[in-house]
């Protein structure tokens, strides 16, 4: 199995490109990493942005750590991006998911990650306003498709999310989502992450990671890896004594779906308050606590 890192570790703690890329390689010893927008905003002047993206590329070239990935971070999750309530606030999203492809293409890494956004309160309880949201969100997706194709990348992942606010949130609405863009110019991939599958609050009986996997194997591209109560989006490190897995159950469930062969992202959003060097010692122990299983 290939492990991961997804760079949200290091936001608002290590912020030069050199440092991140030399821990990577020195001290958690990951050969992949997914990095986050919150290091770089895809709103950023294009011209600074790109030249900052271009020291990322160039640090991790030089230790010898392959991007393989782009993923909408913390800071745009927040936003309701493709599924606005106005649809000036839709087009607007859908500017920033091209520059954000813009971004990846500069880095010289193929794949683009990220939630597709979230409903208002009310469009959300509203079937006909649910689909009408749906429907225009299908028709985004395949605009950046063919944007991303123009700009070389070789597919798209949407991450699930554990919000019914939010599409998809289920196993079944996942598939749905996959079908329902199975013509687009390159394909367009699901990003399972564990924590979210596991979220019992919303998800009830289906929060089982191997229905998830069993229903939508065939389109994942990519999982998170976190530590969970299954009550709230922990997104712990393994050190944590509350969370309800092992690493040696996510190897058992990955390797019985066939999915061993991706490249599965250990990604911990620690509070903005936790010590840095705690941090730092929950990521590298983690990462050690996973790649034994993972052998």
């Amino acid at each position: 199995m290939k492990l991961g890192l997804n760079l949200s570790f290091a936001v608002k703690r290590w912020m030069r490109p050199e440092v991140i890329a030399k821990m990577c390689r020195d001290d958690f010893n990951v050969k992949h990493v997914q990095f986050t927008w919150d290091l770089i905003d895809p709103w950023w002047p294009e011209e600074e942005r790109n030249a900052l993206a271009k020291t990322y590329r160039a640090a991790f070239e030089k230790e010898g750590v392959e991007i393989k990935a782009t993923f909408g971070g913390l800071a745009a999750y927040t936003y309701p991006q493709l599924l606005a309530p106005y649809p000036e606030m839709r087009h607007i999203s859908e500017v920033f998911f091209k520059r954000a492809i813009d971004m990846t293409a500069t880095m010289g890494v193929p794949v683009l990650g990220t939630p597709l956004g979230g409903m208002d309160y009310a469009d959300s309880r509203n079937d006909k306003t649910r689909r009408e949201r749906y429907d225009a969100m299908l028709e985004s997706v395949k605009r950046l498709a063919a944007y991303g194709k123009k700009k070389g990348l070789q597919h798209i992942e949407i991450e699930a999310t554990p919000l019914i606010t939010e599409f998809p949130h289920s196993p079944d609405v996942s598939v749905s989502l996959m079908e329902d863009l199975k013509n687009t110019d390159i394909p367009v991939l699901l990003l399972i992450d564990w924590g979210h599958a596991l979220f019992k609050p919303l998800l009830q009986d289906e929060a089982d990671i191997a229905l998830w996997f069993r229903k939508c194997g065939k389109y994942i591209g990519s999982t998170h890896l976190q530590q969970t109560d299954g009550l709230w989006d922990r997104h712990w490190d393994f050190t944590n004594p509350l969370g309800v897995l092992t690493p040696e159950l996510i190897a058992q469930k990955t390797k019985e779906a066939g999915l061993d062969d991706l490249v599965h992202y250990l990604e911990v959003v620690p509070a903005f308050e936790a010590d840095d060097d705690h941090v730092f010692e929950g990521i590298q122990k983690s990462v050690r606590l996973l790649q034994h299983a993972f052998i």
